[in-house]
C-alpha cells in the first residue's frame, strides 16, 4: 500500500512539475531596464521580475547600464531567447525604435514603462503614471494649503527639454491657477527662478543653492521629483531659511514620505515604480493567455494621486527599495 501511495505522490509530482515547466515555457517575459543605477529603476525591475515569477512566468531582466547599444543588444538577445512579452524602460525614445519593431514582428508583445517612446514604435501600450494628471492635483493641494499667501516658487527642473519634466512642471502650474481661481477668484503666484538638478539629489541642491543667491526669499519649492526636492531642502536647512513649502509634481520616494508623514513636506504626485511595473506584467500576461482585449489603448495610466499628510500612511512603505 505504501508503495503503492508513493508511485502516485511521484507522479503527481513528475505531472506538477511537467505542468509547471509547460506554464513557464507559455509564458516567458523579457525585462529591459535601461538602467538599474537609480532607486526608481531598480525598484521597477524588482517589482516586475517577482509579480511575472508569481503568475508562473520564465524571466529574463537585463540591466542596459544607461547604454543605447547594450539596451539594443539586450532585446535583441532575449528575442532570440525566445520572449513571448517584452517589459523595456527605454534608454531613448527614437533609438530603442527599431529594436522594438522588430521584436513586435518577430511575435513578442511589447510593453512600455515609465518612459516614453517615439510613436513610429510597434507596441501594445506604455504603462505610466499621468504626470500632468498628478501635477494638476498635486497644484490644487498647494491652492488649498496656501489660500490668500502670495507665493515665490522656486522652480527645480529635471533636464532641459525633457517631456516628463514639462508635463509635470505644467500640470502643477496649471492646478495651482485652477485651485486659486476656485478660492480666490484671481491667480496669484510668481515663478522666481528656474534650476536645473538632473533628477538627482546633488543636483536638487546644487540648483537651490544658485536660486536662493539671487532669490533668499522663496517660500515654496517645487520639483519634478522627489530626489531633486529632498537636495534643495538640504541647501534651504544649510542657509537657515525654514518658512517653506515643499512639494514634487511625482515620485513618492519614501524619503520624501516621511518628510510628509513628519510634516516636513507638503505633497508629492503618486508615481510608484512598483506599480508600473507590476500593472505591465498583468497586462503582458493577459496578451500571452489571449484575454487582453484588441482595443486597449496606446496609454495605460495607473490612478492619479496627491500624496500629503492625510493619506501618506496607505503609501508609505519603508522597506520599499524606492
Amino acid at each position: 500500500m505504501k508503495k503503492t501511495v508513493m508511485t502516485f505522490a511521484l507522479g503527481a509530482a513528475a505531472s506538477l512539475l511537467a505542468m509547471t515547466g509547460a506554464q513557464a515555457a507559455d509564458c516567458k517575459i523579457g525585462i529591459s531596464m535601461k538602467t538599474l543605477d537609480a532607486p526608481y529603476f531598480a525598484a521597477q525591475e524588482v517589482s516586475a521580475k517577482k509579480h511575472a515569477e508569481e503568475l508562473g512566468c520564465e524571466v529574463i531582466s537585463v540591466d542596459g547600464q544607461n547604454d543605447l547599444n547594450k539596451q539594443v543588444a539586450d532585446v535583441e538577445d532575449m528575442v532570440a531567447q525566445g520572449i513571448g512579452a517584452l517589459i523595456i524602460n527605454p534608454r531613448d525614445s527614437k533609438g530603442l525604435v527599431p529594436a522594438i519593431n522588430a521584436a513586435t514582428a518577430a511575435g513578442v508583445k511589447v510593453f512600455v514603462i515609465d518612459s516614453t517612446i517615439d510613436p513610429q514604435a510597434n507596441f501594445v501600450t506604455l504603462v505610466q503614471s499621468s504626470n500632468s494628471q498628478n501635477g494638476l492635483l498635486v497644484g490644487q493641494w498647494l491652492a488649498d494649503a496656501t489660500k490668500g499667501k502670495e507665493l515665490k516658487i522656486a522652480l527645480i527642473s529635471g533636464d532641459k527639454g525633457n517631456e516628463v519634466g514639462q508635463e509635470r512642471r505644467l500640470g502643477v502650474l496649471a492646478g495651482l491657477t485652477e485651485g486659486q481661481l476656485r478660492n480666490e477668484g484671481r491667480a496669484h503666484f510668481t515663478v522666481v527662478g528656474q534650476g536645473w538638478g538632473g533628477w538627482t539629489n546633488e543636483g536638487g541642491l546644487k540648483a537651490m543653492e544658485d536660486l536662493l543667491t539671487a532669490n533668499p526669499d522663496v517660500n515654496v519649492v517645487l520639483g519634478e521629483n522627489d530626489s531633486m526636492v529632498l537636495g534643495a531642502q538640504k541647501a534651504l536647512e544649510q542657509a537657515s531659511n525654514g518658512d517653506v513649502m515643499f512639494l514634487a509634481a511625482a515620485d513618492g520616494q519614501k524619503e520624501a514620505l516621511q518628510a510628509i508623514k513628519d510634516g516636513k513636506y507638503g505633497a508629492t504626485g503618486l508615481n510608484d515604480p512598483a506599480l508600473v511595473a507590476a500593472t505591465a506584467v498583468d497586462l503582458a500576461k493577459k496578451a500571452l493567455d489571449g484575454s487582453l482585449p484588441a482595443d486597449i489603448s496606446k496609454i495605460t495610466y495607473t490612478t492619479p494621486t496627491a500624496i500629503t499628510k492625510d493619506n501618506v500612511d496607505t503609501y508609505l512603505k519603508k522597506d520599499a527599495v524606492f
